[in-house]
């Protein structure tokens, strides 16, 4: 009933027709990418209604829509049937594509290919004297895996026993050339530089081949940088001409027993020599290696004991969230509720912005406009979608005033407030104030512009002022000397001055219940009437010499100026005198 077998879930294709998978504590050593291949190969995997249980730690990664939960906490997943009623129409959506073989096992170029395919000239040159005039080389990483081969190298090289597909030039090299590789390939990761070795002597069939040996480090030549350094290893067959010389060579010391046993001697001590930095430099590594696993080692147990540690903060930390998630919950309705008082407040806020009056423009520091209170449409032609233009671009009604930019910034430079009054098109007078807008926290973050209506209170003080001009004239006539009285222009007697009341007698109660013709000689109205009509043709007369009737009976000559009251509008609506007796 069980079938145990060998699965790579991310490279293999997936079984099919499965009622279960339990896929616990593996998604947590994925990345996202790789989570989000594996949940709907899962889900493509299992028969409708099937179930998938993943760890404590782990989730759908977004794909809910496949599954149906059957228990949260436990992890455990019902698959769903219906997922293409979602908006999505192809079950490749779901299916991630298998990830390609690694390189090192690539595929044979096909047979069949054209060998006459068409190359370009250069390349095909090229081609040509790289298999001509190249020698047999192979080019390897740092622990000598072959990552490349030109040339025909069986002469050199062997296929390994053991495990089909091994690819290291140090297991597959042939007798006489292992020995010089390993040690000549030591020496250029140490020193970085090219080894030579000449005249090496390869089994090759019963037989040896005489070989030079050349290694060098390509790594800096490469356009893009390598993880590990890499090597070219050059195998080239001595010429015939020097094969022949080295193996007469060989033949002459064979001849001579005393030089043949000195140069077995040297050519021992120099392997010896050789053998023995090699060793030297080989226990150097293998020490420095065993104290980098012996670190390792300590940092493994450390980080063990954290990974332990961290486990339990984890379901403290479950528990905590729970705990936080309720608080959460009342912080919500908390907040909520103050949310619906700051609706509140703000209302209010506007209620009372607007009720007040006065005119608000709030800016800010790139002289944008925030925010505005109805009342101000009446002096700077703003709607509601002008919120955030400059305010330099909005046309006012103050015609004499178009400083507005320019005082703003000059206010936010300073930070001393301006004011200044302002009158519009239509005549109403303004307190314009500007003032930084601060902050709780006391920042500067704009400005504001305040319009206090003064018209009320301008005109209050014009006629205070007319009142003030008055009285004062009042005192300059009571103290006269000259007789002064004012009539309307039907002659009723409306002022008279105490130097009047000393010339004619009448006091200034009973003058003020008198006409003028009562004080002017019979005889003599016709004339007094001529003045009067001719100062209300806004002409002007000259003092004149004429007469008036005292209390008393007497005629009073006098000298008399007269002139014009005007009101508001222009016109004449008393005639004011000052007569001196003559």
């Amino acid at each position: 009933m069980l079938i145990f077998s060998v699965q790579n879930v991310i490279k293999d294709p997936p079984f099919s027709k499965l009622d279960l998978i339990s896929c616990r504590n593996l998604l947590i050593y994925l990345n996202n990418d790789l989570q989000k291949k594996l949940i709907p190969l899962f889900h493509y995997a299992l028969n409708p209604q099937g179930t998938l249980y993943l760890g404590t730690s782990e989730n759908l990664s977004g794909f809910d829509y496949l599954f149906s939960a059957i228990d949260n906490k436990s992890k455990l997943f019902q698959r769903k049937d219906d997922i293409f009623n979602t908006g999505r129409t192809s079950l490749e959506k779901f299916i991630p594509p298998l990830t390609p073989m690694d390189a090192t096992y690539q595929r044979l170029p096909s047979a069949k290919k054209n060998k006459y395919e068409m190359l370009p000239l250069r390349e095909l040159t090229e081609q040509t004297l790289l298999q001509q005039m190249v020698p047999a080389c192979a080019l390897v990483n740092e622990q000598g895996d072959i990552l490349y081969i030109h040339g025909r190298t069986g002469r050199y090289m062997e296929p390994a026993p053991g495990k089909a597909g091994i690819n290291n030039i140090f297991k597959m090299a042939r007798e006489g050339l292992q020995h010089a590789l390993t040690i000549s390939m030591h020496k250029v990761r140490l020193g970085n530089e090219i080894v030579y070795n000449k005249g090496l002597r390869v089994k090759t069939n019963g037989d040896f081949s005489i070989v030079d040996m050349t290694i060098c480090p390509v790594s800096e030549n490469l356009e893009s940088s390598s993880e590990t350094a890499l090597y070219l290893v050059i195998l080239n067959e001595a010429t015939a001409l020097e094969a022949k010389q080295i193996k007469e060579s060989i033949q002459a010391l064979a001849l001579s027993e005393d030089t043949d046993t000195d140069a077995c001697i040297v050519a021992l001590k120099k392997e010896l020599h050789e053998q023995d930095e090699y060793l030297q430099s080989i226990n150097e590594e293998l020490e420095t290696t065993n104290e980098e696993l012996k670190s390792t080692n300590e940092e493994m147990q450390s980080v063990n004991e954290e990974l332990q540690s961290t486990n339990e903060e984890l379901e403290t930390s479950k528990e905590e969230l729970q705990s936080v998630n309720e608080e959460l919950n009342t912080v919500n309705a908390e907040m909520q509720s103050k949310l619906n008082d700051l609706t509140r407040t703000n209302n209010d806020m506007n209620n009372l912005l607007a009720g007040t009056g006065i005119g608000t423009i709030f800016v800010d520091h790139q002289l944008r406009i925030l925010r505005f209170t109805p009342t101000v449409t009446d002096i700077v032609n703003l709607i509601p979608v002008d919120t955030g233009r400059p305010i330099g671009h909005i046309v006012s009604n103050l015609p004499g005033y178009d400083t507005l930019t320019e005082d703003i910034r000059s206010v936010l430079d300073t930070l001393i407030p301006k004011e200044l009054d302002v009158q519009t098109i239509s005549g109403k007078w303004y307190t314009m104030t500007i003032s930084p807008y601060r902050t709780i926290e006391n920042v500067i973050e704009g400005a504001v512009i305040t319009f206090f209506d003064i018209t009320a209170t301008n005109k209050v003080q014009e006629e205070l002022r007319q009142a003030n001009e008055q009285l004062r004239m009042a005192v300059v006539v009571r103290d006269a000397n000259d007789a002064i009285t004012a009539q309307d222009l039907d002659g009723k007697i409306i002022a008279w001055n105490p130097a009047a009341t000393k010339a004619y007698g009448w006091s200034e109660k009973e003058a003020l219940k008198m006409n003028i013709c009562d004080i002017v000689p019979p005889g003599e109205e016709k004339e007094e009437t001529s003045k009067t009509l001719q100062l209300c043709q806004n002409k002007i007369l000259i003092p004149y010499d004429t007469k008036r009737v005292a209390k008393d009976g007497s005629i009073i000559k006098i000298k008399m100026t007269s002139t014009a009251l005007l009101n508001e509008a222009g016109k004449i609506y008393a005639i004011a005198t000052t007569e001196r007796m003559i």
